[in-house]
């Protein structure tokens, strides 16, 4: 670990441009001591309400709190769901470029906590792509924001802000710039993602993608890799660490630092946000995916959608 603790530095000062799907998360904590009169349902009196940013917006304030730049583009209704998540924005001093669609609501996750346990989510959101003018905005934010930035992730829920067209776009214009791109993906067909640098697939995303599915991740990986024009596929494993997968070279495996989990909501945001600051600061990505490794460990320590510092990073990398 003491050589990962050299590179914890390298992370900060780089700007990376986020593009994907923002989300406000929200979580509603309280107690059950009775069930409803009405229906045989939990009563949940709440006692406290917290806001989060979700999605890319989390990918990004994480590349904030690791001492980048982080600048987003996202797409948003025109309602209160959005005001707030443009304050949580402002808050976490990440720059902005998000397009405004009042025909789709502002997407919003509410989770309901009890004695720590989440009882139900409510998903606000509508998932149709993104499509003329809307889109031709979203193209002009990432010819504008590019040209500041070392890196560029594409984080991809399914909410409609990554199509094909999108995804191809800014996949193009990084490579021309000569950027890394990273993408956190989402739909089944990762050809659509193809001449990103890597991609970060949890098992059940790259079982997805695999054509029969069920394949071991090594096998899966090998069906895949042709298919996708030298993207390498670095698949996150939960308890069972991450993989590296690359065409022509051996697997590289990662284990998962040993952590007590609460929740792996945002994990994935944050292994997103090591790898794009550490592509940007000229790492490789072995050592990319090592320090992602350590933050995600700190990641699903915390409850709820979280941030992880330089200070957190090299904490956990002292010698024990």
């Amino acid at each position: 670990m003491q050589h990962l603790r050299v590179l914890v530095e390298q992370l900060r000062g780089h700007a990376v441009l986020v593009i994907g799907d923002v989300m406000l998360d929200e979580y509603l904590r309280g107690e059950v001591a009775r069930i409803s009169p009405e229906a045989p349902v939990p009563v949940l009196e709440v006692r406290a309400r917290d806001q989060r940013l979700g999605g890319a917006a989390n990918a990004a304030a994480n590349i904030k709190a690791l001492g980048g730049t982080a600048f987003l583009i996202g797409v948003i209704g025109k309602d209160e769901t959005a005001a707030t998540l443009g304050q949580q924005v402002a808050k976490h001093e990440v720059i902005s470029s998000l397009v405004v669609d009042p025909d789709r609501p502002t997407s919003r996750k509410t989770r309901l906590v009890a004695q720590q346990q989440q009882i139900v989510r409510i998903d606000e959101e509508k998932r149709t792509p993104i499509e003329g003018a809307v889109a031709e905005h979203v193209k002009k934010a990432i010819d504008q924001r590019l040209s500041t930035c070392r890196a560029v992730v594409l984080s991809d829920y399914g909410k409609g802000v990554i199509t094909a067209e999108i995804a191809q776009y800014a996949i193009a214009a990084a490579t021309k710039a000569g950027l890394p791109v990273i993408v956190d993906p989402k739909h089944r067909d990762f050809t659509r993602y193809r001449g990103a640098t890597v991609m970060t697939p949890n098992l059940s995303e790259l079982e997805a993608a695999c054509p029969g599915g069920g394949a071991e991740p090594a096998r899966a990986a090998e069906t895949l890799l042709p298919t996708l024009g030298g993207t390498a596929l670095l698949v996150t494993r939960s308890a069972d660490g991450m993989s590296l997968f690359r065409s022509g070279q051996k697997e590289v495996h990662v284990a998962a630092l040993a952590q007590e989990v609460f929740d792996v909501t945002g994990a994935g945001d944050t292994v997103v946000a090591t790898i794009a600051l550490a592509l940007g600061a000229g790492l490789t990505l072995e050592q990319a995916m090592e320090l992602a490794a350590v933050a995600a460990a700190i990641s699903v320590s915390k409850r709820g959608t979280s941030t992880v510092s330089p200070a957190e990073l090299t904490a956990a990398l002292e010698p024990r």
